[in-house]
């Protein structure tokens, strides 16, 4: 049935699907673990790196990139795709910049970022954006996080994951998150590097880590400073299992 009614995007099949779109799904679900979680004052932004070549420049390969002073973004998926769509944006952020004399709030760009992915999924000669996005920033001191689909619609979290894995990680968010945490930057950060370490299985040379605090540009931290956070949270769990130790032998 479906081979009827994938090699047209424009065409639905009986039963309300669009497939193209749906196989745009399944190249964010191959691609690598993204995690966002916002805080009081800070919103951070994790992904899991793959390993590189032994001769590449691990410095080309990044999937957290700036759109504007205030905006980030994460992405899972076609890291082709991913360029060609964040250029546009980081281009219309320009634009805004130049036509109203101010900075364009983050809700602006994802909403761009959708529509634009939207338009991919309506005409003819195109193929819908393999990926999802993570977009990160501040509006007047407010930090905000929302997730873009390949369909084109968009959503506001206080913490979300997309790519291989994204259940086991947003069910690990759901059962740890609170808005006590997160007032807490330094908890913020420790509770993205946590989820992320749900997944990946060696440890701070996986993982990178972006943050960003109210009035300060985006950061992206050190190998040094992700092994430092990964060995406080292995030493907090050390603490945890041998208080349970000690409570079951009583």
């Amino acid at each position: 049935m479906a081979a009827r009614y994938d090699r047209a995007i424009t065409v639905f099949s009986p039963d309300g699907h669009l497939f193209q779109v749906e196989y745009a799904n399944e190249a964010v679900h191959k691609g690598t673990t993204a995690v966002a979680v916002r805080g009081k004052k800070v919103v951070v932004l994790g992904v899991e790196k793959r390993t590189t070549a032994k001769l590449q420049d691990d410095r080309t390969v990044r999937k957290i990139l700036p759109i504007d002073d205030h905006i980030c973004v994460a992405f899972a998926g076609l890291t082709a795709d991913a360029r060609v769509l964040i250029n546009t944006a980081r281009v219309e952020a320009q634009s805004y910049r130049l036509n109203v004399e101010d900075a364009a709030t983050v809700e602006y760009v994802t909403r761009f970022i959708a529509q634009r992915k939207q338009r991919f999924t309506q005409s003819n000669g195109r193929r819908p954006y393999g990926l999802s996005c993570l977009i990160i920033g501040f509006d007047h001191n407010v930090p905000q996080l929302y997730q873009t689909d390949p369909a084109g619609t968009y959503s506001a979290w206080k913490a979300n994951a997309i790519g291989r894995s994204a259940k086991t990680v947003r069910e690990f968010l759901e059962k740890h998150y609170s808005e006590e945490l997160v007032e807490d930057d330094r908890e913020a950060t420790k509770l993205a590097v946590k989820a992320l370490l749900e997944v990946v299985q060696s440890g701070g040379k996986s993982i990178e880590l972006a943050v960003m605090k109210q009035n300060e540009q985006l950061r992206i931290l050190s190998t040094e400073e992700v092994d430092e956070l990964v060995a406080e949270i292995e030493k907090e769990r050390e603490a945890e299992s041998e208080k349970k130790k000690t409570k079951s032998s009583d």
